[in-house]
């Protein structure tokens, strides 16, 4: 496997952890806090989380995408690929899902 599919494999592990690590919108941008409650944080919930994973899916895939049309050899790809890669992206991101939701914190 080349430099690039090894890079493109490391950024989905880590593109796929994003949304569990923190409560900010794509590690960036901050969530305005809700009025009515009483928190001085806002969390993001699962939907949100969801949305997050799914358009880091696009991004990775379109740089590696990318990577692959420089590289000079683009192959057309049938649904069964994007079925497999959005399935291991999914199970990439099974760390941040167990920090996020089944690490107890005191």
């Amino acid at each position: 496997m080349s430099a690039a599919g090894w890079f493109i494999v490391l950024l989905a592990l880590v593109g796929a952890n994003v949304p569990f690590l923190n409560q900010r919108l794509f590690a960036v941008v901050p969530l305005r806090l809700a009025e009515s409650t009483g928190h001085r944080t806002a969390k993001k919930n699962a939907w949100l989380r969801i949305g997050e994973l799914v358009i880091l899916y696009f991004v990775v895939g379109a740089l590696g995408f990318m990577l692959e049309a420089r590289a000079g050899n683009q192959f057309d790809q049938g649904w069964q690929f994007y079925a497999i890669t959005f399935s291991l992206f999914v199970v990439f991101a099974f760390p941040g899902f167990t920090y996020q939701y089944l690490v107890k914190r005191r």
